[in-house]
């Protein structure tokens, strides 16, 4: 009987299946952007050997000899910015593949930046999306890094997906497959990005802290490590452009405030799918992370 009343109640209730993922966010800001060709919006910015593209998909790779990475035409204000990526099964950890805002070039020592960064795994973990906001800091030592880490509900090496950073005046949010996962808003300019800044991505070795805080490394007895983006997605506000530029909206209202779906959205992917906030770690000292 006891059996019984148990099988029942499963077929009653069954339990929550996280890898159906989030709720419909129901606003779809990619679908109102037009991609651009790799060509059109980048460039190569290093290891021009280990990158190729064909029929629209950039492809590099890591290997002992080399990472790679690629750089926008252009600096920014503010904006909407994305791609989609497919990553490497298998053992990659160690190795930092990632889409990214910065102003390292303009302002070494002391510049912003705003990642997409998956980190690299042993192949029987699933990969880790962290996202991070950095503002007047390089790494060195002096960096005050606001990470959030997320695993995905879905393999990200079987297919492309779409991951998108909108940075306005008020708020940055990261974007899932068009799915909100991460609202970071505009509380004082000490604590948000302000000054201009270029898009980037690139694949590298970080060995020293990727994967499980660096115990494990990256083995090139497992290279190349392939990044592979395409569907690119520009449009924002360049530097010196007009005044009067706004970028793309991320909700429906226009106003920059997530709709009540979206809302939903991003809430089932933190109580589900976050496995770190900088916010919420103890050994963190607040007193420079006001904002929390």
């Amino acid at each position: 009987m006891a059996l019984l009343v148990s099988l029942l109640f499963i077929f009653l209730f069954p339990l929550r299946n996280n890898a159906q993922g989030p709720p419909a966010p129901g606003y779809y800001p990619s679908s109102r952007i037009g991609s651009i060709g790799f060509n059109q919006g980048y460039r190569n910015l290093w290891g021009p050997q280990h990158q190729s593209l064909d029929q629209g998909t950039l492809t590099i790779w890591l290997d002992k000899n080399s990472g790679s990475g690629f750089k926008s035409l252009t600096p920014y204000t503010s904006g909407y910015f994305g791609a989609a990526i497919k990553l490497q099964p298998g053992y990659t950890a160690g190795v930092i593949t990632s889409l990214y805002l910065s102003n390292n070039e303009e302002h070494p020592g002391n510049h912003d930046e705003i990642d997409i960064e998956f980190l690299g795994t042993t192949g029987d973990e699933p990969y880790v999306l962290q996202t991070n906001v950095y503002i007047r800091g390089s790494g060195d030592g002096n960096i005050i890094g606001r990470e959030m880490k997320f695993h995905l509900w879905f393999d990200p090496t079987k297919d492309f997906h779409y991951y998108a950073i909108l940075w306005d005046p008020a708020e940055i949010i990261y974007f899932v497959d068009d799915v909100p996962i991460r609202r970071y808003p505009r509380k004082s300019d000490d604590t948000f990005p302000v000054r201009p800044m270029w898009v980037y991505g690139s694949i590298w070795d970080a060995s020293s802290w990727a994967t499980d805080n660096g115990k494990y490394k990256a083995d090139y007895s497992h290279q190349p490590f392939v990044g592979r983006y395409n569907n690119f997605k520009i449009k924002g506000c360049p530097t010196g452009g007009a005044a009067s530029c706004r970028p793309p909206s991320g909700s429906p209202s226009g106003l920059g405030h997530l709709s009540s779906q979206q809302h939903a959205a991003l809430m089932y992917v933190h109580n589900n799918y976050k496995v770190y906030d900088y916010c919420k770690d103890p050994e963190r000292d607040h007193q420079l992370t006001p904002e929390c």
